[in-house]
């Protein structure tokens, strides 16, 4: 009768462990599954060793045990295997998971790169250009240098600073002829996409900013 028992005990305890892919997945990791099943058949393999201790004879009662301990080998065998397929199953499951896609950062703009005919405004400064004096300047400085060192001296020393005032009156009257007709030049530094500098002058403002990109035009330069 005990035989039946644990025969009947075992063979669902069997069933119960064998995978079944149409019965939903136990919510237990696999490890925890063989702790439970495992706790499952000691419980069960003290209960049978309680039951064979009411044999009558010895011989029965040592048969009982032998029988109840095959019957816990048997158990802790097949929580083993099961353990072992959930195992294969949930890692198959994880590696047939889609994965998630990554983001892929939008491209940084690229800027525009300039022509080869165009350039970029490094610089732009406004000057002081000094005139040239001319002929009548060079006349009344001449002039008025004359007429003051004739005004010193005498005889040869009279002659020689008339001379000399009259060179230096002359070089004086260009000067402030020159500085009279002075006047602003817009000067500009662009680079062109080779690297290479060059100053352009204006005698207005052109409007050029530091920054932007302008274009050759012959022998100046114009907004692209």
């Amino acid at each position: 009768m005990l035989k039946k028992q644990m025969l009947a005990w075992t063979s669902a305890l069997i069933l119960s462990a064998v995978p079944s892919f149409a019965v939903a997945e136990t919510a237990m990791t696999p490890k925890a599954q063989f702790a439970a099943d495992s706790k499952r058949a000691m419980t069960r393999y003290t209960s049978d060793n309680a039951l064979c201790a009411e044999e009558k004879s010895s011989s029965a009662r040592l048969q009982c045990r032998r029988d109840a301990k095959a019957e816990y080998d048997q158990s802790i065998a097949v929580a083993k295997k099961k353990m072992t397929v959930q195992t294969s199953v949930k890692s198959a499951a994880i590696a047939a998971a889609p994965v998630p896609a990554t983001k892929v950062a939008a491209p940084a703009p690229v800027s525009k790169p300039l022509c080869d005919d165009c350039a970029k405004v490094l610089a732009v400064n406004v000057l002081d250009k000094e005139g040239e004096g001319g002929a009548l300047g060079i006349i009344a400085g001449g002039a008025a240098g004359a007429l003051l060192g004739n005004q010193v001296g005498g005889g040869t020393g009279k002659d020689i600073a008339t001379v000399v005032g009259a060179v230096g009156g002359a070089y004086a009257g260009k000067t402030i002829e020159g500085q009279m007709k002075s006047r602003k030049v817009w000067s500009v530094t662009v680079q062109n996409p080779f690297g290479i500098k060059k100053n352009f002058r204006f005698d207005h403002s052109p409007g050029f900013s530091v920054g932007e990109t302008v274009k050759y035009s012959g022998d100046t330069i114009v907004r692209q």
